[in-house]
Formats: C-alpha cells, structure tokens, sequence
C-alpha cells in the first residue's frame, strides 16, 4: 500500500458496519483497507502506512482502546478515530488521553465522521512533517565531531565563549570557530535556533 496516499484504515469486527463504511467512504474517494479485528492490523501494519485509523471498541480478543494505546506506545504516526456503539464517559476519556480525533457514537453521524477524518489526515500530514524535520536535525547532529558535541552542550546550556574556552582548554577564538562551523553543518542562522534544534530533538529522544 503507497505510503504517500491518504487511507483509512477501518478496524471493525461487524461485517455489515465495517462493509458500509468501506462503502460509504470508497465513494468519498478515500481509500480504505479493512480489518475484522486489532490482532490482524497490527500483524499485517507497516511503519510507511498513511491515513487514518477509524477503531472499534468492542471487538473480540483486543479491545479498541488496547490497540489505540499500543499503538500511540510504539511511536505510531496514524492518528486514530473511535467508534462505539456503547459510548460511556470513561471510555471517552481514555480515548481522548491517547490522543483520539473523535469518539463517534454508533450509528455513525456521516458528516461528523468525514469531518473527523479531514481533521485526522491534517494531523497526520503535520506529524509526519515533524517526524522528518526530526529525523533530519537528528541526521546533522550525528555529523558533530566530538568536539563540535562539547561546544554545542555548553552553548545551550548557556555558557558565553570565555566560560566555553577555560572549561575545554581552547581558546575563545577556536571557540568562535567551532561556533560558526556548528551553525553550517546544523543549517541554522543564530544561537537562539540551535538552541531550539537541540531542545527539540532531545525531546523527541525522551518522548
């Protein structure tokens, strides 16, 4: 399945609900790919998958909200719709604490759920935009020489040139020097930026 190509993924143990839907959005122009259950998505799930996912909750073998947290443990990018045909507050909650675009009540409103689906293929195109801009500031810190690293720690954490220079044994030229080739292999314009690089990606390395 192209990874490029916006679908939805539809995990649904009733036959006849999940074969309407299939319907209903195949002739939105969406595609869609469907499961009878969460045991055979996630065996046959690719990381380069693009979309949607739309979940049941009450399913045989693992329940809607167990994938929808497995999948949000494992670094999952697929953003995920639920829906239920016995909503409860709490069941909400979960969902919406693992990050849902919505929690849909059977029988399923069809414009809220192409709304929902619009707004789930906007965050998927916005988390997949960061996952890359991560996974390139990620590629040009790795290129650092050892060196370049120790620099780089102690300007982000705020120590000026002279401080930088008595704590490596260098001097404040060399620091300067080590600066300006740190702005050129990370591609930012200022302190203030490299400053934001490194936060950013030591927190998506935490996360």
């Amino acid at each position: 399945m192209p990874s490029s190509v916006n679908t939805v993924f539809i995990v649904e143990d009733d036959q006849s609900v999940r074969d309407a839907l299939g319907l209903l959005l195949g002739l939105q122009g969406l595609a869609v790919a469907l499961f009878a259950d969460a045991e055979s998505f996630l065996a046959a799930r690719r990381a380069d998958w693009y979309g949607c996912l739309l979940l049941d909750i009450r399913m045989p073998g693992m329940d809607g909200l167990s994938l929808q947290k497995r999948l949000a443990e494992s670094g999952c990018l697929l953003p995920v719709i639920v829906m239920t045909g016995h909503g409860d507050v709490e069941s909400a909650r979960q969902a919406f604490r693992s990050d849902a675009v919505d929690f849909l009540e059977k029988p399923i409103d069809h414009d809220r759920l192409l709304a929902a689906i619009t707004e789930a293929f906007a965050r998927q195109h916005q988390r997949r935009d960061d996952h890359d801009r991560h996974a390139s500031a990620a590629a040009r810190l790795a290129g650092l020489t050892p060196r370049e690293r120790e620099v780089m720690a102690l300007v982000v954490a705020g120590r000026h040139n002279r401080e930088i220079a008595q704590a490596l044994d260098i001097s404040p030229r060399t620091v300067e020097v080590h600066k300006a080739r740190l702005l050129a292999k990370l591609q930012v314009g200022s302190i203030a930026d490299l400053v934001r690089l490194s936060l950013r990606v030591s927190g998506q390395a935490a996360g």
